[in-house]
């Protein structure tokens, strides 16, 4: 580790937040709490604050003035499982709002989600379209859609049968599914990894974090989001982020969140910077840390320019 990585560890701080519906959630805080600026980093579907790792470390060698907030949905990582009527993405707008109550109350903040993540993103902006512009001034959606995600890619197979039917299995007996899922992983292991990465080499490294990750999460959890995604669509909030600077990224071998997902979004969203990742899969944030976090680099710089001019223009006002 370097001395560095070992500094932004020893810096991390560690707070419950419960939400409204009374689920802790696990959020670590890193930097100062009275930076001018907050980046709140948020996790995939079966994944964990974990995935940010490298790109959190860069961020705050590049931003040493910023706070960088990472947080576990429920029913992930360190936080809490919840009922799982809650599993589902207006939920996790919701918790993304408590958790923006107590660690950044104040302050303007910038929201980047990695795919689950980018969907809560794009519904807490949907919720809380006032504070686009005020509070959030800028936005990062990465291998992530505003809708369709059964019409593309491995995201068909949400319209097969066998769906339903293994969520009904998981109802009926979790412990059993549990133990089966596990089983799973480890025969489906290469399909996996042709799923969440792209046609380059990754690291034994890399891979053994989102196995673990992967591996760790209920399959309540697992099993329970998916009828969210059949239904989701927030397509409706993109042209608002037209008034913000907002960052548009995913692989070109993204198989969970093909492509013309981003490049779609990108033509609602005016002056947003589209980035494409050559040979990068759905775990970009994983595969290609340095490359996220330069395109991450570009979004903090042009909100920050542009919350400069802002309260430029209030203090003439005053």
């Amino acid at each position: 580790m370097s001395i560095i990585s070992t500094i932004a560890h020893s810096a991390e701080r560690r707070v419950m937040v419960s939400t409204a519906d009374g689920v802790e959630l696990a959020v670590r805080e890193y930097g100062r709490r009275s930076a001018d600026l907050t980046v709140v980093l948020i996790h995939g579907h079966c994944l964990r604050s974990e995935s940010w790792t490298d790109v959190r470390d860069a961020l705050l060698r590049e931003h040493p003035a910023a706070r960088v907030v990472c947080y576990d949905h429920r029913g992930h990582g360190d936080s809490a499982t919840a009922p799982r009527q809650t599993y589902n993405l207006e939920q996790l707008g919701q918790d993304l709002h408590d958790v923006l109550d107590v660690v950044a109350p104040n302050g303007p903040v910038v929201l980047v989600g990695h795919s689950m993540g980018g969907m809560t993103v794009l519904t807490y902006a949907d919720r809380y379209r006032h504070e686009i512009g005020t509070r959030v001034v800028g936005v990062g959606l990465i291998a992530t859609a505003a809708s369709g995600l059964a019409d593309a890619g491995f995201g068909r197979l949400l319209r097969n049968p066998f769906i339903s039917g293994f969520q009904a299995a998981v109802r009926r007996a979790p412990r059993l599914m549990q133990r089966v899922k596990l089983l799973a992983c480890k025969v489906f292991a290469p399909v996996v990894r042709a799923a969440e990465f792209g046609d380059g080499k990754v690291s034994p490294r890399v891979l053994t974090l989102a196995a673990a990750m992967h591996n760790a999460t209920p399959i309540v959890t697992m099993a329970s989001f998916l009828s969210a995604f059949m239904t989701y669509d927030r397509t409706d909030v993109l042209p608002d982020l037209s008034t913000i600077p907002t960052m548009i990224l995913c692989g070109s071998a993204d198989l969970m969140t093909p492509p013309a997902h981003s490049v779609a979004m990108a033509a609602a969203v005016d002056y947003s910077d589209l980035v494409m990742i050559e040979g990068a899969g759905h775990s970009v944030i994983l595969e290609q840390p340095g490359q996220v976090t330069q395109a991450i680099t570009r979004l903090l710089t042009r909100a920050g320019d542009t919350n400069t001019v802002d309260r430029t223009d209030l203090a003439l006002a005053a």
